[in-house]
């Protein structure tokens, strides 16, 4: 039996709506999953490409509606199209995006961000947060257990064997020794040590201008990036329109497009759902490799 995957279909006032409907329409996404467009369109019209406070909640209302389906099995992975962060500031809502949305939902505290493509994953060990701020929320505790989670959870994206993982390093060089920076030396590679002892197969740190090509050329099965766009960069510049972001460590599959709202293009029908597609394909796939261990 094919899975039934729940569409959100985002942010009203951009594309979401559009790569929605023309992915679930995809003869690939028909022939290995039943889905379900859980529609955003809000009780007042909208304009097009413009931040307002309805379509913020007409998104959220649907991600809440196929979380629960989710949750109860009427629905065995969720695949959201791209919300607006400002949009739901001005709803009022008291989160930055799905991922930490979709944490509250499960009632889970610890999920991490990956990127997946087939050239390259990348989790990320902070991410919505000023650059300013990535030291200070760089800790041991954070590094670990985002290592955990992601070793827990590769296996269902074809792994075997234990994890090759590398943790990329936060400053230049790594921090070369300490000369550039020292959050290497008091806090990624306690971390690092920390996870060999658990038993995982962890690099690094390793300078993030070289750790990404390593993985690509199939070095590691992963990595670990500190911030936003330390590990978005890589994965966007190798597979843009074709990575997937999954969220680890919840109850429930879900996954969603590499890209944001694209107001620019919102309502003339050339958005292309190419990454939507990819990210319906993939929570096809989780759910069909979850519902066997089980």
């Amino acid at each position: 039996m094919k899975p039934r995957i729940a569409i959100t279909a985002g942010d009203p006032a951009g594309i979401g709506p559009e790569i929605a409907a023309k992915a679930a329409d995809d003869w690939r996404v028909r022939a290995v999953c039943e889905p379900v467009i859980y529609d955003t369109t809000p009780p007042v019209a909208v304009p097009m490409g413009e931040v307002s406070p309805q379509a913020g909640r007409a998104a959220f209302e649907a991600i809440v509606r196929a979380v629960e389906d989710a949750k109860r099995g009427a629905v065995q992975a969720v695949a959201t199209a791209p919300v607006n962060k400002a949009a739901f500031a001005a709803a009022g809502l008291g989160w930055k995006g799905h991922t930490d949305l979709l944490a509250h939902l499960c009632g889970v505290s610890d999920v991490a961000m990956m990127f997946h493509s087939p050239k390259l994953r990348v989790v990320l060990a902070t991410v919505h947060v000023p650059l300013r701020d990535v030291p200070r929320l760089i800790t041991r505790d954070l590094i670990l257990g985002t290592l955990h989670i992601t070793a827990q959870e590769l296996p269902y994206f074809g792994v075997t064997g234990t994890p090759r993982l590398a943790v990329a390093g936060l400053n230049p060089h790594a921090g070369e020794g300490g000369l550039m920076g020292h959050e290497e030396i008091e806090v990624i590679v306690p971390a690092i040590r920390d996870a060999r002892h658990d038993g995982l197969n962890v690099t690094g740190p390793v300078p993030a201008d070289t750790v990404f090509v390593r993985a690509a050329r199939g070095e590691f099965d992963c990595v670990l990036a500190c911030y936003h766009d330390q590990g978005l960069t890589p994965i966007k510049l190798l597979a843009f329109g074709t990575a997937v972001n999954v969220t680890l460590g919840l109850p429930i599959v879900r996954t969603s497009p590499d890209h944001g709202t694209a107001f620019d293009i919102a309502g003339k029908g050339i958005a292309d759902p190419g990454s939507m597609v990819e990210s319906i394909l993939l929570a096809a796939e989780l759910a069909k490799r979850m519902e066997s261990t089980r």
